[in-house]
């Protein structure tokens, strides 16, 4: 069938062989630029349609045609509109680099249209889904929260206000279960700066606050706002402006759902309601804003003069406007030459003279102000060197020097006492993955996306070998008790071994199922442990290289593994956001550690062994105990997702790395 591009026709398929539309008598094109074929009618609106389409050039993938035709007239006007469209198309351009939002395939004009091809998510709405399965429960909204507010943080960084988020622009991605944030309004953009008028509404009624309304003004405030009608209607099944009370002027919708007999807890609700507020400034002004105090686990006494209640009441600790920190992140970039010979330049920066944490830049997301955590935790130093994601941390045996792998293609080494940069490692052409420090403290390793592994002699910085044999990405890195072998593991679905003294090539187990994610050696040097894109933990005998065991229980990728000191437990972190603590000598499942709302990144253990260490993508570190599977503490700060933990021998020294870009060093007590 041929598919008649006349946005006014009611019925525009038609037959392989008509050359004009028998519905309107249109002239038919069956492939735009020669390579898009429209294949039916998935949208319409006011500014014309949005056709599903096969992609000829990529062997018939589907993908999402947006047709565009602006109402105006003269030529100035339609140039005006296919240059701002340019300007857009180009910014959606770089928001497609994230994964929970359309790629941008192409844009162009053509037969007087314009046109933008993006990636085809197989999915169900968030609307469809509410349909089919009911009203959305609290920790569904927060699972929600999330996996949306990550996505809200990065358009609002590139200077992008959806202006139309709804519960049908959100998908449901049929593989991996993420979250996908569609429909950036192109044509309500450039139709508003086209009309020129003031006053044009922007957004879906119900939906849109006040200001998109009334002045077609829209800031992050106002994507927040409605984020918060999402959900509503998602919690209550009902429309967002029927939840509202314009004599009394506030929102019903807590009334509404006990009145179903659902009820909400006091932080759930005071977090809400200041995502709909009516005035701009009384909102959130941020996304960080609302991911700290989600993930905030703590409740403050009423102040006095309160009337006390039984139970403390719940205060967001953002809720004080002059508290908050309106400046964007913005990220910078090194430019490197891939022939650049690898250098460690030695830095004489000074040391830190207050906390980060209580003096913030420009340049990135505050923290919150320095907390003594309950578990006896506080945050002693923000670093803030890196210009990208913070990939992996390690720490040396004594604890005095602190290594990171980023994505800006170096590696750190750091002071952690003075959270001064010692080194700049550079040598790596693309990410680093995954660092690792020999038990005598002497020797570093890193691993990256250009499938190098680099060792350096830590003391001078100085790159003393590069180990060539993985095809692809190398992930995981890990070092036996005896500092004798180094294993890495990688993309190409092989694990491999190394002589660490001299970097000659050792074995290779090939035929692992799939891409490897994690590699972890037991304390006592008997057995290591992988994880991967397959949902297992293997266990694995050091010395013959036979697997000895297969742990099954998580239900998507595992990302991290750590060892017990005794080596009795193993900690497993996976996608499904879930911790799960393994008793190796029986194989049985000891605890499953539920509290994350996002991905678990990272797992380490206290040297003491009574205490599992998570970190996650909801940007939270949590700490549990191992004899019981209580959740002991959870320490917040970082701004974007914990990406890696270590811990000093002693126990004292705690690092983080994150995708703000920035390493913590978190000290206990004192």
């Amino acid at each position: 069938m041929i598919c008649c591009l006349n946005p006014k026709c009611q019925k525009p398929l038609n037959p392989d062989d008509a050359s004009v539309c028998q519905n309107c008598g249109a002239s038919l094109t069956a492939m735009l630029r020669g390579r898009y074929r429209p294949v039916k009618v998935i949208g319409q609106g006011g500014f014309g349609r949005t056709y599903l389409a096969l992609d000829e050039d990529r062997l018939g993938t589907h993908c999402v045609l947006k047709q565009f035709s602006p109402q105006v007239h003269g030529t100035k006007s339609l140039e005006k509109a296919v240059r701002l469209f340019n300007q857009e198309a180009v910014r959606l351009d770089e928001l497609g680099e994230h994964p929970q939002i359309p790629r941008l395939l192409a844009y162009f004009e053509q037969d007087s249209y314009l046109y933008l091809v993006q990636q085809f998510i197989e999915g169900q709405s968030l609307l469809q889904e509410m349909r089919q399965n009911g009203a959305f429960n609290e920790r569904q909204i927060r699972d929600l929260l999330a996996d949306l507010l990550p996505v809200l943080r990065f358009i609002h960084s590139h200077q992008v206000i959806h202006r139309d988020i709804t519960p049908a622009n959100i998908l449901r991605r049929a593989q991996g279960n993420r979250l996908v944030l569609i429909d950036f309004g192109v044509a309500k953009q450039v139709g508003e700066a086209v009309a020129g008028e003031t006053g044009t509404r922007i957004g879906t009624e119900g939906y849109a606050p006040i200001e998109q309304f009334r002045g077609g003004r829209a800031y992050p405030a106002s994507d927040l706002y409605s984020l918060g009608a999402t959900c509503l209607h998602l919690m209550t099944e009902t429309r967002p402006d029927n939840l509202y009370d314009p004599l009394e002027g506030q929102w019903i919708w807590r009334q509404h759902l006990m009145e179903r007999g659902t009820v909400v807890s006091d932080q759930f609700a005071e977090i809400m309601d200041m995502l709909l507020k009516d005035l701009v400034n009384d909102r959130y002004q941020s996304a960080d804003e609302v991911m700290r105090d989600l993930n905030a686990d703590y409740f403050i006494p009423a102040s006095q003069g309160e009337p006390k209640s039984t139970l403390p009441k719940f205060r967001p600790p953002n809720l004080s406007r002059s508290s908050r920190s309106r400046s964007n992140r913005t990220s910078s970039s090194t430019q490197r030459s891939p022939s650049a010979a690898p250098t460690a330049t030695r830095t004489s920066r000074p040391p830190t003279s207050a906390p980060p944490t209580t003096s913030h830049s420009t340049s990135r997301p505050p923290a919150r102000p320095t907390i003594i955590q309950v578990s006896g935790w506080r945050c002693l130093h923000t670093l803030t060197d890196h210009s990208s994601w913070v990939t992996s941390v390690a720490l040396n045996a004594a604890g005095n020097l602190i290594a990171s792998g980023s994505l800006d293609d170096t590696v750190k080494v750091w002071n952690p006492q003075r959270g001064a940069l010692i080194y700049n490692l550079t040598g790596h052409t693309r990410d680093v993955n995954a660092v690792v420090i020999s038990p005598d403290g002497k020797t570093l390793v890193s691993g990256g996306d250009d499938s190098m592994i680099k060792v350096w002699y830590l003391p001078t910085g100085a790159l003393q070998r590069n180990c060539k044999g993985h095809s692809r990405d190398v992930n995981a890195l890990a070092i036996s008790p005896d500092g004798r072998v180094l294993i890495s593991g990688g993309e190409d679905r092989t694990i491999r071994f190394w002589q660490l003294s001299n970097g000659a090539p050792l074995r290779v187990l090939p035929g692992v199922l799939s891409m490897i994610k994690a590699i972890a050696v037991s304390p006592n040097g008997n057995t290591f442990a992988s994880g991967g894109l397959d949902n297992k933990v293997r266990l694995w005998d050091l010395q013959t290289m036979d697997q000895r065991s297969l742990l099954a229980g998580h239900v998507t990728a595992v990302n991290a593994l750590a060892y017990s000191p005794d080596s009795t437990f193993l900690a497993s972190g996976s996608r499904d956001k879930t911790v799960k603590l393994w008793n190796l000598s029986t194989g049985s499942l000891v605890h499953n550690l539920a509290d994350h709302t996002r991905d678990v990144t990272t797992v380490v253990f206290s040297p003491d062994g009574k205490t599992v260490i998570s970190g996650s993508s909801d940007t939270t570190i949590k700490l549990w105990n191992v004899e019981t599977g209580e959740l002991i503490d959870t320490l917040i700060g970082h701004a974007e997702s914990v990406n890696a933990i270590a811990m000093s021998a002693d126990g004292k020294t705690m690092v983080s790395g994150s995708s703000d870009s920035t390493v913590r060093v978190w000290v206990h007590g004192g």
